[in-house]
Formats: C-alpha cells, structure tokens, sequence
C-alpha cells in the first residue's frame, strides 16, 4: 500500500471513530483504538486467526514489507531475556531496495525503538538475511534455528543475545496458532 493510500485509509478510519490519531514524542504519530476501535478487536483477530490457519502461507509471504515486519517486531518484542543495559540490533535484508535494508532495534531499560538510519550505537547482534524468512520466523511458519540452520539467516555477535532471540523476538500474536492449511 502506498503511503498516500494509507493515509487517506487512516484518516477515514479516524473520521469513522475507529481510530484516534494523536502527535507523539518527537513529531511522530501515535494510532489508537477508540472505544468503537476496541470492539472490532475481536473481529479483526478473528479474521486474523482464521487466515493464519487457514490461507497457505506462500500467498502471505509475497510483497513483503521490511517496515510492517519491523513495527510489528517492536510492538511485539520482549525485553525481559535481554541484558539490561542498552541492547542494540541490526537487522539487514540485502535483496531490498538500499533505502529500506537497514534497521535497528534498540532497547534500553525495557523501552523498545526502531529506526532506520543508523543509530550510532555499538552493535550487540547483527542479523542478516532474507525478509521472507525472517517474516516466516515472525509468522511462526519457520523456527529461527531452522533459518539459521539453512544459511537463510545469519545471526552475528553478543552469544547471550543471539541464544535468546527466540524468546525476545515477540512473534506474531498468530504465530502459536495450528495451521490447517489444505
């Protein structure tokens, strides 16, 4: 979806009572359910549900999108198995346009950041690799051991950070859903 389209889409959903759009820290833009938002929660889940069990997973890994992947990421992601200081991760999918390739988690006393120019911090873990497998991963179609295991995925860096990466990585709400697919 082009970034026009989006927004048009996001103001609708704002003009309909769905979502409240509201300006964030440092001029960015935070989404949040209204009240009426809240109840369509259940339904988009729902949908969401049975897509994951039921549409084949080759059709949900086309016209992937680094960014949707890496704000899903962040929301998800759970500091708890991280050392607590500043931990900072870069993700780098070589085969997407070079302005898009680059982005880097950075925790830090439990608060989550995403950016996608270079930080300028010390790199703790470097992963490298395909989009499609690591939204897999994410989705929970494929393990992370099984990337790396495969070369799809290269893993780099703090051995503490690169052994709990399953456990911080917070994947999809959907991902511990049994597929069904045909």
């Amino acid at each position: 979806m082009s970034p026009a389209l989006l927004s048009k889409r996001l103001k609708d959903l704002e003009r309909a009572g769905v979502i409240q759009i509201l300006s964030g820290r440092a001029g960015a833009t935070e989404y949040r359910l209204t009240e009426a938002g809240e109840h369509l929660r259940p339904i988009i889940l729902g949908l969401g549900e049975w897509g994951h069990r039921w549409v084949e997973s080759q059709l949900t890994l086309r016209n992937l999108d680094p960014s949707l992947l890496m704000w899903d990421m962040r929301r998800n992601l759970k500091p708890e198995p991280l050392p607590p200081q500043r931990c900072t991760i870069h993700f780098l999918y070589p085969e997407v346009s070079k302005t898009r390739q680059n982005w880097w988690l950075v925790v830090d006393s439990g608060t989550v950041d995403l950016c996608n120019s270079d930080p300028g911090f010390e790199i703790d873990l470097q992963v490298t690799g395909s989009l499609r497998s690591m939204t897999a991963v994410w989705m929970g179609i494929a393990r992370l051991s099984q990337e790396i295991d495969s070369g799809r995925l290269e893993v780099d860096g703090d051995d503490r950070i690169a052994r709990a990466m399953q456990a911080w990585l917070g994947l999809s709400s959907f991902a511990p859903i049994e597929r069904k697919v045909p």
